[in-house]
């Protein structure tokens, strides 16, 4: 696994191949601001799904998996509690719930034969620190990362 850096649109991912765009969903249903934007201008499905979900189904780890195109699906985990920090200032990114999400990504990303594609997911409206996501994702996924940051 070796993980690349890429100057673009991850909604418009490289490459050859199967790939899995992910990124991070908060728990609370609430999709609106950020990556998530650029998402729904493309495909509709990745909201319709998450909208669909009742209050428990998002819970803290799931992942969504929904097929937007035949060579690319798209992952919706969830991974921030809340959308602002709690009354500790704790910011809402869990990096746990990151975790035992990018373990299902691992899995379905080998199932499907797809190099996973993203932004720096999890640092900006989360408020986590990249350098923490990145770790957890040298620790978790055994497939090539391509990380994009828009031009």
């Amino acid at each position: 696994m070796k993980i690349t850096y890429l100057k673009g649109d991850t909604t418009y991912p490289q490459g050859e191949g199967n790939k899995m765009i992910i990124h991070v969903c908060n728990d609370l249903g609430r999709w609106g601001r950020g990556f998530v934007l650029a998402l729904s201008k493309r495909w509709r499905e990745p909201e319709e799904v998450y909208r669909s979900y009742n209050k428990e189904n998002l819970m803290l780890g799931n992942v969504q998996f929904i097929c937007v195109e035949d060579d690319i699906i798209v992952a919706n985990m969830i991974g921030q509690h809340d959308i602002k920090p709690n009354e500790l200032g704790e910011p809402p990114v869990r990096y746990w719930a990151i975790k035992m999400a990018l373990s299902k990504v691992n899995q379905m990303a080998k199932l499907s034969n797809s190099t996973i594609h993203c932004p720096k997911f999890g640092s900006g409206l989360s408020a986590g620190k990249w350098e923490e996501i990145e770790k957890i994702i040298k620790e978790t996924i055994e497939v090539d990362v391509f990380v994009y940051e828009l031009t």
